[in-house]
C-alpha cells in the first residue's frame, strides 16, 4: 500500500476523532455550537474526504488496472488537503474572537480546494489510462520478445 493511501486513511480517522471531541463539547457547553463549522469540517472534509481520498487511490488502479497517473501529484494532495484542513479548522476557532482569522479561513480553503483538484484530475488521468507505461526495452536499447 502506498504510503500516501495510508496516511490519507490515517488522517481520516484523526479527523473522526477530532470531530467526536468537537460534538460532544457542543452536546455538553451549548455555547460550543459557535464552532459548528469547524466541526462540520473535521467531518466532512477531514473524516469522509480523507477516507475516499485514500481507498479510491488505493482501488481504483486495481479496478481499471490501468497504474496511478501520477504518484507525485497524490503525495502533493495529501500535503494540501491536510494542510488546508487544519488552516480552515483553526481559522474557524479563532473566527469569532480575532478578525484575521479570516485569512486563515480562506488559506485553508484555496488548499484543500487545489487539493481536491488534484485528486481529480489524477483520478480521470487514471481512469482514462494515461498513467505510466511499462518499458518495452530491457533498458539497453533491444526490444524484448514478445510473450503469449
Amino acid at each position: 500500500m502506498d504510503w500516501f493511501v495510508r496516511a490519507f486513511i490515517k488522517s481520516a480517522l484523526v479527523y473522526l476523532g477530532l470531530g467526536i471531541l468537537f460534538g460532544l463539547w457542543m452536546g455538553f457547553a451549548p455555547n460550543a455550537i459557535l464552532y459548528r463549522p469547524a466541526h462540520a469540517h473535521l467531518n466532512l472534509l477531514g473524516f469522509v474526504s480523507m477516507v475516499i481520498f485514500g481507498v479510491a487511490y488505493h482501488v481504483i488502479p486495481r479496478f481499471t488496472g490501468n497504474p496511478l497517473h501520477s504518484r507525485r501529484a497524490a503525495e502533493v494532495h495529501w500535503w494540501a488537503s491536510n494542510l488546508g484542513l487544519v488552516t480552515l479548522v483553526l481559522g474557524f476557532i479563532f473566527l469569532p474572537w480575532r478578525a484575521e482569522a479570516r485569512l486563515a479561513v480562506e488559506a485553508g480553503a484555496v488548499l484543500s480546494a487545489i487539493g481536491a483538484f488534484l485528486f481529480i484530475y489524477n483520478l480521470w488521468r487514471t481512469l482514462d489510462g494515461s498513467g505510466p507505461k511499462p518499458r518495452l526495452d530491457n533498458g539497453q536499447g533491444r526490444r524484448l520478445p514478445m510473450s503469449g
